[in-house]
């Protein structure tokens, strides 16, 4: 049963994005003229998390920057950014109130922030025509045709994802890696937990546990809809990172199908069985060539 079959968590990626600094942090947004595109990301969810997976690994290992920040680029060319502005606060229609609210996450460290402080940072380098007074928000659009034409695909969903797709969004560089490596690190856990647990104390068993069981955020939510047969269940994903913490969950506990770090070449690869231990026959290769020449 593919429990993710339905969703009306489509997202949005752009054809150009850039990397452009603004008062010393730098962020991550479309080029002025790039063109949207509406797509499903569970249509290939497993590759999309692999690639996800391999980023943070690049993080964790402390790769070269220029490596680093272009392997993140080249994973917001593929799939767009990750939405982090709805997928933060504890509610994704946080535009009805003046005051954001934020579960513990590694990049805002406060508990609270105003509406309009906590958009700002989204939108270093062109503000949004936003207007809050009270209970009560509304946000402009300009003339250009691909942002109505966004608006009009996402107009069921809250304001906040809206402008989440919009043009003007950006995001700091250095928060999308730090989220890429912590999906590696959890990831990272569970594979040593059980592929060293035989070679590990008690006090190394125990900071695998807590660091794993550290992994969570917001339940995404979800609705029924009557379908022509059967009634299911409609997944609706806010935000890009939303989706892939939650498909990234599935994989982790995926006995099936596991994911496994390679031997050879130390990526993330899903599992044919549970005994691979290589992604590729060259990484296969190339490993027992380097252990045949070891024993010379």
């Amino acid at each position: 049963m593919n429990i993710f079959e339905k969703t009306s968590g489509y997202w949005v990626k752009y054809g150009k994005y850039v990397i452009s600094e603004h008062n010393g942090e730098r962020f991550v947004h479309p080029s002025p003229h790039a063109k949207p595109k509406v797509y499903n990301p569970l249509d290939n969810a497993e590759n999309m998390i692999i690639s996800a997976l391999n980023v943070g690994m690049l993080a964790m290992k402390n790769s070269d920057k220029s490596e680093l920040e272009q392997a993140a680029l080249d994973f917001v060319h593929e799939y767009g950014l990750l939405g982090v502005m709805t997928a933060l606060p504890a509610t994704p229609h946080f535009l009805d109130y003046g005051t954001v609210f934020l579960p513990k996450n590694h990049h805002i460290k406060t508990e609270t922030v105003s509406t309009q402080d906590y958009i700002d940072i989204f939108f270093p380098f062109r503000k949004p025509d936003f207007v809050k007074n009270e209970r009560t928000s509304q946000w402009n659009i300009s003339n250009d045709r691909d942002m109505i034409a966004l608006a009009m695909t996402f107009a069921d969903k809250p304001m906040a994802l809206n402008m989440c797709v919009g043009r003007d969004y950006a995001e700091p560089l250095g928060w999308l890696i730090r989220q890429f490596k912590d999906w590696a690190f959890t990831f990272s856990g569970a594979f040593l937990y059980y592929n060293d647990y035989d070679n590990l104390d008690k006090v190394s068993l125990d900071l695998y546990r807590q660091g794993v069981a550290a992994f969570g955020g917001i339940a995404p939510t979800y609705h029924i809809e009557l379908a022509d047969k059967k009634p299911v269940v409609v997944w609706d994903f806010h935000s890009l990172l939303l989706a892939i913490q939650t498909m990234f969950s599935f994989m982790l506990t995926d006995e099936s199908r596991p994911l496994r770090l390679c031997k050879q070449c130390s990526s993330v690869f899903r599992a044919g069985h549970v005994n691979s231990a290589f992604c590729n026959p060259d990484c296969k290769n190339r490993h027992n060539v380097a252990k045949s020449r070891a024993r010379k």
